[in-house]
């Protein structure tokens, strides 16, 4: 068995800002992700979310989780020599980055749970945008019972697509268990076999440099492909514009904990930068089709909003309802 470290190596003083600061971002994590959560569950379709944007996302949490984990050995090791309160404090920023990993898994398994099995028309309005996989049609009732040959070609079309998205989310969700399994078992192997230093060893600072370098690339590449669907899109679709009202400016604030964290580096906090600034893309674009839905009167997924008449269609009416008289 490890012996246990010298107390005097251990941090023993108190800092009640970091504390703070720490405690109201892991509460402000937990509420700016409940509204994605709730967004998916309430309205039963995971629909708009992007697979790759989810396994990106995932690996990506999991990989800064791992970072800290091994930065943050020796502050675990403490905990077997100092008081209870000491030891939560210490770890604090390590219970952000996995809470935040936590919550992330949590929509990839909602993704997973509510996948729309059955694809949808879009609406006439929106017969021009590409990727035509969202909403309802707004044909009349005759054209509803007996759909023309290019609408039956076009739902086969949308069905085999969706048919592809769903196989690429069961392979997304094994990528994710087996990265998240091969990584943490190699981390405690080398924890267990090798000492605990500062800094650590050298097979172990590898290990945490490259959990950080692949972080800070997936979260690169994690808003590439679901900024690229929603701006195809032209819908807001899943994604929810609360969640990341919060997650951007407290992004800020999450990177700045990190550094001033002990036993941190900057390929901690990098991937939390990264991530903060792609997700202020993202969020950009949806208020941007949220201004555009409500002028064409539908709602995220492009279904008509009841007792609604969209904004463009007074202008165009008014002429015909003037002739007719």
């Amino acid at each position: 068995m490890v012996p246990p470290p010298d107390p005097s190596q251990c941090p023993s003083h108190h800092d009640p800002y970091t504390l703070t600061l720490s405690i109201l971002l892991c509460t402000g994590l937990v509420i700016s992700y409940l509204p994605q959560h709730y967004r998916i569950i309430s309205t039963g379709t995971s629909e708009g979310l992007s697979p790759w944007f989810l396994l990106l996302g995932a690996t990506s949490s999991a990989s800064g989780m791992l970072n800290l984990l091994i930065l943050q050995w020796p502050l675990f090791q403490c905990c077997r020599v100092v008081s209870g309160g000491q030891c939560a404090e210490s770890l604090l920023r390590f219970v952000q980055v996995g809470l935040q990993w936590l919550l992330f898994s949590i929509i990839l398994a909602l993704y997973i749970i509510y996948f729309p099995r059955t694809p949808r028309m879009r609406p006439l309005a929106l017969q021009g945008q590409p990727q035509l996989d969202y909403g309802a049609t707004r044909g009349n009732a005759v054209d509803a019972e007996t759909p023309s040959p290019a609408t039956v070609g076009e739902f086969r079309k949308l069905r085999e697509q969706n048919d592809r998205e769903w196989r690429t989310a069961k392979g997304v969700a094994w990528a994710v268990c087996l990265h998240l399994t091969l990584l943490t078992t190699l981390t405690f192997v080398l924890l267990d076999k090798l000492p605990t230093t500062v800094p650590p060893q050298k097979p172990l600072r590898l290990l945490a440099t490259f959990c950080g370098l692949s972080a800070t690339a997936l979260a690169v590449c994690q808003y590439a492909p679901q900024i690229v669907k929603t701006a195809n899109a032209g819908l807001v679709g899943a994604l929810s514009i609360g969640t990341m009202l919060i997650q951007v400016p407290g992004s800020i604030v999450f990177c700045i904990s990190i550094m001033l964290g002990e036993n941190t580096d900057w390929t901690s906090w990098m991937p939390y930068a990264v991530t903060g600034l792609m997700q202020a893309c993202l969020l950009i674009i949806c208020l941007f089709w949220k201004k555009r839905q409500r002028w064409l009167g539908i709602d995220d997924f492009g279904n008509p909003l009841p007792s609604s008449v969209p904004e463009h269609a007074n202008g165009e009416r008014a002429p015909l309802l003037n002739g007719n008289n």
